[in-house]
C-alpha cells in the first residue's frame, strides 16, 4: 500500500523504485502539470560560469605577469600576481553550492522522464476537485481500516489477495475520479459561458453521463467500506476474544482470593460463565470473518 491518503497514488503493475520516486516528489509533479520543464541540459550553470571566467582571468593575469618580469617591471608585476594569486585563492576557496544544484537538477530531470514515460499511471490528489476527492478518501480510509487491522495481521483474512486486490482497488478508483474531476472542469467551464439551447440538449445528456459514471465509482466505494465492516466486526470479537482469553487465564486465581478471604462465593458461576463467553466470542469471531470473506468477493465483481 502506498499509505495512509496518500497523496499520489500509483498504478500497482508501476515498478516499485518508479513509484516510490514519484510519490516522494508530488511537488515537482505539480508543478509539471502546471508547466514546469527542466533547463536545458546542455546550458551551463550562472555559477560554474563565474568561476570559469575568475579562473581564466587569474590564469591570464599571471601569464601577463610573467610578461612584466621579463621586462624587469618589478613593481606592476607584484600587484598584478598579488591579485591573481588572491583571486586563485578565491576561487578554490569559495564553497561549490552548484554541486548541490547540479544534483537537485539531476533528480528533477529523471523525476520529469519517468513522469512523462508513465503519464497516465499515477493520480494527484491535489488535482482533483472537491467531490473526487471526498470519494477518493472514503476508499483510502476503508482499506487502511483493513490493511492496520489485527485480523488482517494474524492472517485471519485473506492477505495475499489483500495486498493484491486492495491497492488495485485504490488505483482504479483514482484513475476514474481524476477522470471525472477532468471532465467534470471542463463541462463546467463551457456551461459557464452560456449555452443556447441548442447546446443544452447536448450538455444536458453529458452531465447526466457523468452523474452515472460518479454513482458507479460510489459503488466500488461503498463496497470497499461494507468489506471495511465487516472487518471492524470481525476486530471487534477478535479483540473482545483476547480480553476474555486473558481474564480467563487469571480465574484461578480469583477464584483462590475468594476462598482465602471467606467471602461469598455466589461470584463464582459468574467467573465461570467467562469460558462460554470465550467460546462465544470465538463463534463469533468465525461469523465476522466469513462475511468479510464474502464481502471480499464482491470486490471483484
Amino acid at each position: 500500500m502506498a499509505g495512509r491518503y496518500a497523496k499520489v497514488i500509483v498504478d500497482p503493475s508501476v515498478p516499485d523504485d518508479v513509484g516510490t520516486l514519484l510519490r516522494d516528489n508530488r511537488k515537482l509533479l505539480l508543478r509539471m502539470r502546471a508547466g514546469w520543464a527542466p533547463p536545458d541540459r546542455g546550458r551551463v550553470p550562472l555559477a560554474r560560469a563565474a568561476r570559469l571566467a575568475a579562473a581564466v582571468t587569474a590564469l591570464i593575469a599571471a601569464m601577463y605577469g610573467l610578461v612584466l618580469f621579463t621586462a624587469e617591471r618589478y613593481t606592476p608585476f607584484v600587484v598584478i600576481m598579488t591579485g591573481s594569486a588572491l583571486l586563485m585563492v578565491a576561487v578554490l576557496l569559495k564553497p561549490r553550492p552548484d554541486v548541490q544544484v547540479e544534483r537537485r537538477n539531476a533528480l528533477e530531470r529523471e523525476v520529469y522522464e519517468i513522469a512523462r514515460r508513465h503519464e497516465g499511471r499515477y493520480v494527484l490528489r491535489d488535482r482533483l476537485d472537491e467531490p473526487a476527492r471526498a470519494l477518493l478518501s472514503r476508499a483510502q480510509t476503508a482499506i487502511d481500516q483493513v490493511m492496520s487491522s489485527h485480523v488482517h495481521a494474524e492472517g485471519l483474512l485473506d492477505g495475499v489477495r489483500n495486498g493484491v486486490m486492495l491497492p488495485a482497488q485504490e488505483w482504479e478508483i483514482a484513475r476514474l475520479v481524476a477522470k471525472l474531476s477532468e471532465l467534470r472542469a471542463e463541462h463546467q467551464e463551457v456551461v459557464a459561458e452560456g449555452v443556447t439551447p441548442e447546446v443544452a440538449a447536448v450538455a444536458e445528456p453529458l452531465a447526466r453521463a457523468l452523474d452515472s459514471s460518479e454513482k458507479a465509482v460510489l459503488a466500488r466505494v461503498e463496497a470497499l467500506e461494507r468489506y471495511a465492516g465487516h472487518v471492524a466486526d470481525a476486530e471487534r470479537a477478535y479483540r473482545a476474544r483476547s480480553q476474555i482469553e486473558r481474564l480467563s487465564a487469571k480465574l484461578h486465581r480469583y477464584e483462590e482470593l475468594l476462598a482465602e478471604t471467606g467471602a461469598d462465593g455466589a461470584g463464582v458461576p459468574e467467573l465461570s460463565r467467562l469460558s462460554d463467553d470465550a467460546d462465544r466470542l470465538e463463534q463469533a469471531l468465525r461469523d465476522s470473518v466469513s462475511s468479510a470473506h464474502e464481502a471480499f468477493r464482491h470486490l471483484d465483481d
